[in-house]
């Protein structure tokens, strides 16, 4: 027996990193998953497919999370091929770094409307749903960034510190409908992303953990599932750091 065995979930920019792995995490406790990607299909074909070799029926779906109707055609097509959707992952993100005194627009909105609209979007279409339903379970990826900050980072550290304040809104609202929402602030954790960092600055925020080692996807999912399964029925509104006290 499967923690999550019946359960359905969608999880945002499931094709590689952090959702990969959180997709995968599901599927392996038994639940039925769709993904989203923006670009890279191969790569989410090749994760239906790990997903179907466990058994469990699987989709993915190209969207752009940030564009609110396309979120609401990809949660309703989600909803019609899991028969049900009771698990949304948000974690679909970009990053544009720059110096504040650097940063143009065009940055700055990039990075808003990817990794904060997106969450209103898909908590948006996908709450509803779930508030009729009266049940749900709604995780929202932060971030460290979110928490502390970060020099150059200024956009990011904003849509995932709104990232943050949603959930705590979205949990008020809608809580009383059986609907939890949650959050995961991952820290260091080795992605494609982060692999194209230079050396030296991998090794300093691996050091400024208290573990002494960067972080994996799946020590994320695994805290995703957490939140996903009954194990954590009566958490909701909670910001859980993946990060192993990394200083930020």
């Amino acid at each position: 027996m499967g923690l999550l065995d019946g359960k359905h979930a969608l999880v945002t920019g499931g094709s590689r990193g952090i959702g990969r792995a959180i997709a995968l995490k599901f599927a392996s406790e038994g639940a039925d998953v769709a993904i989203t990607f923006f670009s890279r299909k191969e790569e989410a074909d090749a994760v239906v497919a790990e997903i179907c070799a466990m058994g469990r029926r699987a989709v993915c779906y190209q969207s752009d999370a940030s564009d609110f109707n396309a979120a609401g055609e990809t949660v309703a097509a989600a909803d019609a091929f899991l028969g049900g959707l009771d698990i949304l992952v948000n974690n679909a993100g970009v990053t544009r770094d720059s110096l504040l005194i650097r940063m143009d627009e065009q940055q700055w909105d990039t990075v808003i409307n990817a990794n904060l609209k997106s969450v209103f979007n898909y908590c948006r279409h996908a709450g509803a749903l779930m508030m009729r339903r009266r049940s749900g379970s709604i995780i929202n990826i932060s971030s460290v960034v979110g928490l502390g900050g970060n020099a150059g980072q200024c956009n990011y550290a904003a849509s995932k510190a709104g990232v943050i304040g949603l959930t705590m809104s979205v949990a008020k609202e809608l809580g009383a409908r059986g609907v939890r929402a949650n959050c995961i602030a991952p820290g260091f954790i080795l992605t494609e992303m982060t692999s194209r960092l230079p050396d030296n600055l991998k090794d300093m925020w691996i050091q400024d953990t208290l573990l002494k080692r960067a972080g994996l996807p799946e020590d994320v999912a695994n805290v995703a599932l957490f939140l996903a399964s009954e194990l954590s029925s009566y958490i909701t509104g909670e910001t859980i750091n993946c990060s192993a006290h990394m200083r930020n």
